[in-house]
C-alpha cells in the first residue's frame, strides 16, 4: 500500500489549478499572470463522514439508470439520458443554441414527470418564458429561478462575486449536491475566441461529463460532441437543426446533405466521412480560377487550409494537374468541418475536376488519405462508410486497394491519385487530354 502524499503548495492558479510554493507572478504551467493567489491549508485525514475503508467487492453495486432528456440526439451522445447524481457541462460558442436545447431538454423530462429546475443567472425569467413559448415548454414540473448568487442556490456557501474562484467552488458545491441527493445537474458554459473553455480548467475535471455544442452559426446545422464522459462512449455525434420552434434531431445527416447537390458539374466529390461512430456522405465542392492579381489565393471552408495546401502540390507533382498558379477555392456543403484524411481524395478530386472542367460521375463516391508520393492509403471502418453510400443508392466507389466488398456498390481500387483521376475522368486517354486543356487554359 502506497501511502497518500501531498506536496505542500500554499500558492495555486486559480485558470489551472497548478500549485506553487510560493506567489508567483506568472503562472509556469497555464503562463496566465496574476492568477497565482494563497490558498488556505486543507486537513489531510480520515474522510469527511468518517466512513473507514472496505474491500472493494464488498461496496454496494448500483446500477446507474438513465433519465432520458426526450432529446434524441442528446440522448445518443449521452448513451441513453443523464445519470442521477451526474454532473454535464455544456459549452459551446454565444449564439449556437444552449439555452434553447437545454430549455427544451428539462420541458420534456418535466412533460415526463420529473421535476426540474432551470436557474438562469443571464436572462430575465419573462425572456425564458418567450423561449419556452416558442419551443413549446411550458410544463407546470419546470420551475425557474433568476439568480446569480450561489448562496441564494445552495444556502450554505458565500463567494467572491464574478472571481474565477466562485466559478469553480461553485462547481464543487453542484457536484457535491448531485451526488449527495442523486440529482442529474447540467452546467451551461462559453467557449473563448480561441475555442477554448471559458473559466478554470478545474472545471473541466470536477464533472463528469463535458459535452461540446458547435456548428457554423451562419448555418442551421448543431454538432453535439462528448469531450469527456464517465458514463459510456465519447464516440458518438449527436446532429440537430436549428428552426424557429426550437432545435429538431437529424436522423437522416446524409441525406439532409446532399439534398441540394447538383449533379453533372464539375468541381464536386462525395465522400463517406466518419464522425466520432457516425457515418456521413459530405460534399466537397470546389472552384479553381485564374488569379486576379497577385500570389495565388488558397481559401479553405470546413477543411484544414493546410492540409489543401499540401493536396495541391501532390496533384501538381505527382498527378500533372495545374494549379500551382491558380485560385482555388474548396469547402464542405452545409456547414460541416472535415478534418480526418479519409476525405483526402474527395478533396483532390473535387479540385481536379474543377481544373479540368470534367465532373465526377453522380453515382461515384471516393475515399482514401493521399500521401506526399502520390499514393492512396487505407482509411479506419471502411465498410460502414461504403454501406451509408450504398443506402443512399451510390453504384461506385473509387479508393486505395483492399476495399471490403458491399452489395449494390462496385468496387475500383487504385494505387495512385493519378489512377483515381483517370478512372473517373474515364479513361487515361480522357484523362491527359483533359490535362492538356487545363494547361492551355
Amino acid at each position: 500500500m502506497v501511502p497518500a502524499m501531498r506536496a505542500k503548495t500554499p500558492h495555486q492558479c486559480e485558470g489551472c489549478g497548478a500549485g506553487a510554493p510560493r506567489w508567483l507572478g506568472r503562472c509556469p504551467a497555464c503562463g496566465e499572470w496574476g492568477s497565482v493567489v494563497p490558498i488556505a491549508p486543507r486537513a489531510v485525514g480520515a474522510s469527511p463522514a468518517g466512513e473507514p475503508p472496505v474491500p472493494i467487492g464488498r461496496v454496494a453495486a448500483t446500477a446507474a439508470d438513465r433519465i432520458p432528456t426526450g432529446v434524441g440526439e442528446l440522448d445518443r451522445v449521452l448513451g441513453g439520458g443523464l445519470v442521477p447524481g451526474s454532473v454535464t457541462l455544456l459549452v459551446g460558442e454565444p449564439g449556437m443554441g444552449k439555452s434553447t436545447l437545454l430549455l427544451q431538454a428539462l420541458g420534456a423530462m418535466a412533460a415526463a414527470g420529473a421535476r426540474c429546475l432551470l436557474v438562469g443567472a443571464e436572462e430575465s425569467p419573462e425572456q425564458v418564458r418567450l423561449r419556452a413559448e416558442r419551443v413549446g415548454t411550458l410544463e407546470p414540473e419546470l420551475l425557474l429561478v433568476a439568480e446569480t448568487s450561489m448562496p441564494a442556490v445552495l444556502a450554505h456557501v458565500e463567494h467572491a462575486p464574478g472571481s474565477v474562484g466562485q466559478v469553480r467552488d461553485c462547481a464543487y458545491q453542484l457536484v457535491g449536491l448531485a451526488k449527495a441527493r442523486g440529482l442529474p445537474v447540467v452546467l451551461v458554459g462559453h467557449v473563448t475566441k480561441e475555442g477554448t473553455l471559458a473559466g478554470p480548467r478545474t472545471l473541466e475535471h470536477v464533472v463528469d461529463t463535458v459535452i461540446a455544442f458547435d456548428g457554423d452559426r451562419h448555418h442551421t446545422l448543431r454538432f453535439l460532441h462528448a469531450l469527456k464522459h464517465r458514463f459510456g462512449s465519447t464516440q458518438e455525434v449527436g446532429l440537430l437543426e436549428m428552426g424557429e420552434l426550437g432545435l429538431a434531431g437529424v436522423p437522416d445527416p446524409s441525406a439532409l446533405f446532399l439534398s441540394d447537390r447538383r449533379t453533372g458539374i464539375a468541381g464536386s466529390a462525395v465522400a463517406p466521412v466518419i464522425d466520432g461512430a457516425r457515418p456521413m456522405l459530405v460534399e466537397v465542392q470546389a472552384l479553381v480560377a485564374p488569379p486576379a492579381s497577385g500570389p495565388p489565393r488558397r481559401s479553405a471552408s470546413g477543411l484544414d487550409a493546410a492540409r489543401l495546401s499540401l493536396l495541391l502540390a501532390v496533384l501538381e507533382q505527382r498527378a500533372g494537374v495545374p494549379v500551382a498558379s491558380a485560385d482555388v477555392y474548396a469547402s464542405v456543403a452545409g456547414g460541416v468541418r472535415v478534418t480526418e484524411p479519409g476525405a483526402d481524395l474527395a478533396v483532390a478530386l473535387a479540385v481536379g475536376s474543377a481544373r479540368l472542367d470534367v465532373p465526377v460521375p453522380p453515382t461515384t463516391i471516393v475515399l482514401g488519405e493521399v500521401g506526399l508520393g502520390g499514393e492512396l492509403r487505407q482509411v479506419p471502418q471502411a465498410a460502414r462508410r461504403l454501406a451509408e453510400a450504398a443506402r443512399l443508392g451510390f453504384e461506385r466507389v473509387v479508393g486505395p486497394l483492399a476495399l471490403p466488398a458491399i452489395p449494390g456498390v462496385e468496387v475500383t481500387p487504385v494505387a495512385t491519385l493519378r489512377e483515381a483521376l483517370q478512372m473517373v475522368l474515364g479513361g487515361a486517354e480522357g484523362h491527359d487530354r483533359a490535362i492538356t486543356r487545363g494547361r492551355a487554359a
